[in-house]
């Protein structure tokens, strides 16, 4: 009779053991208990971290890459800069790298991993001089290999235990100081992501409960066995969600809620709080100007240094360079554009055909003129000569005459 006693003491006790980590229903709890850390997957789960990295991502992805190539005029000497459109880099950046993924979504992987991982890497493909294809690597399948000299130091890349130099790549970090791998938004800012993590966790664990409060009962007498299971299946239907929404207590058994309500957390106005944190930290700003210049002005830069370092060839790094063409996402405002356009023509700066060209129209002859600022004056940018129409008098810039000019017209 002792030994079966003792069996049942433990049997008992193991009934009433608070719940560990491992037994823990509940996200929030596990989550502390744990000290999980924020990653890339759960701060995208995040809606207010989404919609920011999203609108980041697409901005850059949507904007064309241009190469362009300083060269001397024959004529005057001055150095002018043309574009080069028939490279083959152009289509790799624009069209299709020749990944698996067409340039938009290459381009937006590549923005993510630079805003929530170590770093954004694309992949070279060369053949001698050729460049062949882009392809993106994930940020979680390369190793960075550095050594111990602190001024003259040197990285390497290990993606599937393959070494690579660091010409193989091209590389966009931010707040990197080895150049090899950087710091995420993620990194910088865990605490608030953390808990804007935490807060969305404990709002759908309100939602698998239906909105029941959390608690624990007290019995003035001691339970047995039976009656543990039994009201433990009846408190998990309670918390399920399903249309047993009600337990009955018997005498002598009290509930004590052990947590607060949504209202006295005030979790929407803490919702609202941690959307303008974290709209704060990707500088995801409602005005378009403001958002350009914070959020993705430095990314196109860390692109372009990038692109103009790793995707040319050392001799051609001396005139050419790459640039993002911003025209392209000013598209969206057809009255502001044209209002542009119509103060550069009257300003003189810019020909018409100029801008029949930035809306992808074809030129017509005779449009490439521009007026200068005293308004009767003409200047044809392909023959290089002036014509004022209440002279008749057309000049020639180029000419090498007394005064440079040619009288055309009767008197």
């Amino acid at each position: 009779m002792r030994i079966r006693d003792l069996f049942r003491r433990r049997a008992e006790e193991e009934t009433t053991k608070p719940q560990t980590e491992e037994s823990a229903s509940d996200v929030l709890l596990k989550a502390i208990l744990r000290g999980e850390t924020i990653d890339k997957d759960k701060a995208m789960s995040l809606p207010a971290v989404a919609s920011a990295v999203d609108r980041i991502c697409n901005t850059v992805a949507m904007i064309p890459i241009r190469l362009y190539r300083e060269v001397q005029d024959e004529k005057t000497g001055k150095t002018k800069v043309e574009e080069v459109k028939d490279d083959p880099r152009i289509k790799l950046l624009n069209i299709d790298p020749g990944d698996t993924l067409d340039a938009f979504q290459l381009r937006k992987a590549w923005v993510q991993d630079y805003l929530l991982d170590k770093g954004g890497y694309l992949f070279i493909e060369k053949q001698k001089n050729k460049f062949k294809s882009l392809r993106y690597v994930e940020a979680s399948h390369v190793s960075i290999n550095t050594n111990t000299d602190p001024i003259f130091k040197d990285i390497t890349y290990m993606v599937n235990g393959k070494t690579y130099e660091t010409f193989n790549f091209i590389t966009i970090l931010r707040s990197t100081k080895n150049g090899g791998s950087g710091k995420s938004v993620i990194g910088e800012v865990s605490t608030a992501i953390e808990n804007a993590y935490q807060t969305l966790m404990y709002e759908l664990g309100l939602v698998k409960t239906g909105g029941a409060k959390k608690g624990f009962i007290t019995s003035q007498r001691k339970l047995g066995e039976k009656e543990i299971t039994m009201l433990k299946q009846a408190w998990s239907n309670l918390y399920s969600n399903k249309s047993e929404n009600a337990i009955v207590l018997n005498e002598g058994m009290d509930f004590k809620e052990g947590s607060s309500t949504t209202v006295e957390l005030q979790l929407n106005e803490r919702k609202k709080t941690l959307q303008e944190e974290i709209d704060h930290i990707f500088h995801n700003k409602e005005n378009f100007d403001e958002f350009m210049k914070e959020a993705i002005m430095p990314i196109l830069t860390a692109i372009k240094i990038a692109l103009n370092k790793d995707l040319l060839l050392e001799k051609e790094k001396e005139s050419f360079y790459f640039e993002f063409d911003t025209r392209e996402i000013s598209r969206g405002n057809i009255k502001e554009r044209y209002e542009a356009y119509k103060i550069a023509s009257e300003t003189g700066w810019i020909s018409k055909n100029e801008i029949r060209y930035l809306e992808d129209y074809d030129s017509i002859e005779g449009l490439d003129v521009i007026t200068l600022n005293l308004g009767n004056v003409v200047f044809d940018t392909t023959t290089g000569q002036y014509y004022t129409p209440n002279t008749n008098s057309i000049v020639d810039m180029h000419s090498t005459g007394e005064g440079g000019g040619t009288d055309e017209g009767g008197s």
